[in-house]
């Protein structure tokens, strides 16, 4: 988890949450995010990964991988916590 296993600057992480997280579910377990920030990042990292999802069906891939799937189900998760 790097970085986000300690204090984040939570406007950078919101700018982009793959500068500090690897994988959604590092925001999910993350302790010190509370679940509106938690759904905020999570929503960041989707409008993201869906303009990267336009961008390969346009034949402009090549870049990073597409994690939508994965955000899509640590939304899922957060918004299933009280």
């Amino acid at each position: 988890m790097g970085q986000a296993s300690s204090t984040i600057d939570f406007a950078t992480a919101l700018r982009d949450p793959t500068a500090i997280f690897s994988e959604p579910n590092d925001i999910v377990a993350h302790p010190q995010l509370s679940r509106e920030m938690k759904l905020a990042l999570l929503r960041q990292w989707e409008q993201t990964a869906r303009s990267l999802s336009v961008a390969e069906s346009e034949g402009m891939g090549g870049g990073e991988e597409n994690k939508l799937g994965r955000v899509e189900l640590a939304i899922a998760l957060v918004e299933k916590q009280p």
